[in-house]
């Protein structure tokens, strides 16, 4: 009896270590995978009609593990082992591990084909924060001489976007500076709401007459705007939706996003070409043109660009509408960018597809490109500052836009995919959307 016992024991070991090296073997199998690449399909549009193999967005370790099931919105299984719709709607996949193991299920949006007009243009834009934005802390002397900074004592840090000022909104500097002047005459100290990231601050900071300016202050430097020269990446005829930049508009100072409060866009016309070199970006310079072709607000600013709604609609000299391209359309291969280098003329100029990015960069980094067109190398360097949301054209799509130069290749550069800018702009960004957009 002792020796059955005893072999009964070692049979459950058996099993029981062996179950656990199952489960060990899958979790070690498919960790890297169950999160960052897997969930990617999440946020995957795929065109009516076209037939997309999911693996492609993987690394082949995966497929060597798991096997891949597609079904569709009635949750009738596909046997085509591609991603395929013939009407709008979603997908869903089923991951297996071992092929009986359900693993992940993911959904994938099937859509319409969404056609805008590329841009190219320059464009000028000016944009209001929300708030005034601190940019720098300043010590102050007061009467009896001493260095005093009654802003940093309070808590205050640059980076911060000052809201209201006692209860009042503040729309600009001229608000918080006069808000500051009032208190100071009463000899009170003024109550500011802040924002800093996502948490909402308020204190009181005490005032102090200034012995060198004889002005009430508090000790700090803010900013309520900005300007500058960028490119027009295109336009939505049907909604006049606009899409610009490819990357967020940032504080000079701070580094850090602006949280918009309002904005425009206007045409700007390009004055001079500083060339871009190793280590040193060039950039355009421009002027702003009053009564434009190009007029329109900024109702959103975030990491892959700025967008709004544009009043009136630019032409653009070589192309009419054409499809924006799915992340699964793009080829390493040539391409072409539509900008403008002197005045307002739009130009094309030949660039090449170097790397797309599987999984992508989640800084906002969808691909690599590298100019070849002499006539822009000998012009600019390469791609410089104002370039950025330059569109880039392949096989007749609107495949992404320039965002970043490399700053020690400037014939280097990172561009975004057009698709992630569509959906920025809501176009393709809910059910209502996949079935009504063309």
């Amino acid at each position: 009896m002792q020796r059955g016992g005893n072999m009964f024991k070692e049979n459950c070991r058996k099993v029981v270590f062996g179950t656990l090296l199952v489960i060990l073997a899958v979790f070690f199998c498919f960790y890297g995978y169950s999160g960052e690449k897997v969930s990617l399909l999440h946020g995957m549009y795929v065109n009516v009609g076209d037939s997309v193999n999911p693996a492609m967005f993987f690394k082949k370790l995966v497929f060597n593990n798991l096997t891949l099931e597609i079904y569709d919105a009635g949750n009738r299984k596909i046997n085509t082992g591609e991603l395929s719709s013939e009407r709008p709607g979603k997908l869903y996949l089923q991951f297996k591990a071992l092929g009986v193991i359900p693993f992940r299920r993911t959904a994938v949006n099937v859509i319409s084909r969404i056609n805008v007009i590329p841009g190219g243009q320059s464009i000028g834009i000016v944009m209001h924060s929300k708030g005034v934005m601190v940019v720098g802390i300043s010590d102050i002397t007061d009467e009896s001489g001493n260095r005093v900074n009654p802003a940093e004592e309070a808590g205050l840090k640059v980076g911060d976007i000052i809201l209201s000022a006692n209860g009042k909104k503040v729309i600009n500097e001229f608000h918080l500076r006069n808000e500051i002047i009032n208190c100071g005459r009463k000899q009170k100290s003024v109550s500011l709401e802040i924002k800093r990231e996502s948490q909402i601050i308020k204190t009181k900071v005490k005032i102090v007459h200034c012995n060198e300016t004889g002005q009430p202050r508090i000790g700090l430097f803010v900013r309520d705007s900005a300007s500058g020269v960028g490119t027009l990446s295109f336009y939505h005829p049907k909604t006049g939706t606009y899409g610009a930049l490819g990357h967020i508009i940032t504080d000079t100072d701070t580094s850090k996003g602006i949280d918009l409060g309002d904005g425009k866009i206007i045409e700007a016309q390009i004055r001079a070409i500083h060339r871009g070199k190793k280590g040193n970006p060039g950039e355009k310079i421009g002027m702003f043109i009053p009564d434009s072709t190009i007029a329109g607000n900024i109702e959103k600013n975030c990491k892959y660009g700025i967008f709004g709604k544009l009043e009136k609609t630019p032409e653009n000299p070589f192309y009419g509408e054409i499809p924006v391209a799915m992340s699964y359309q793009i080829k390493k291969g040539p391409a072409e960018i539509l900008t403008v280098i002197e005045g307002t003329e739009i130009k094309k100029y030949s660039v090449e597809i170097q790397e797309v990015f599987y999984p992508w960069n989640n800084q906002g980094k969808g691909m690599i490109i590298n100019v070849t067109d002499q006539e822009l190398i000998e012009c600019t360097g390469g791609i410089i500052q104002g370039m950025s949301g330059s569109p880039i054209i392949q096989n007749g799509m609107l495949v992404g836009v320039v965002t970043h130069v490399f700053v020690n290749d400037p014939l280097k550069g990172y561009g975004i995919l057009a698709e992630w800018m569509l959906k920025e702009t809501g176009l393709i960004n809910n059910d209502k959307n996949l079935q009504k957009v063309s």
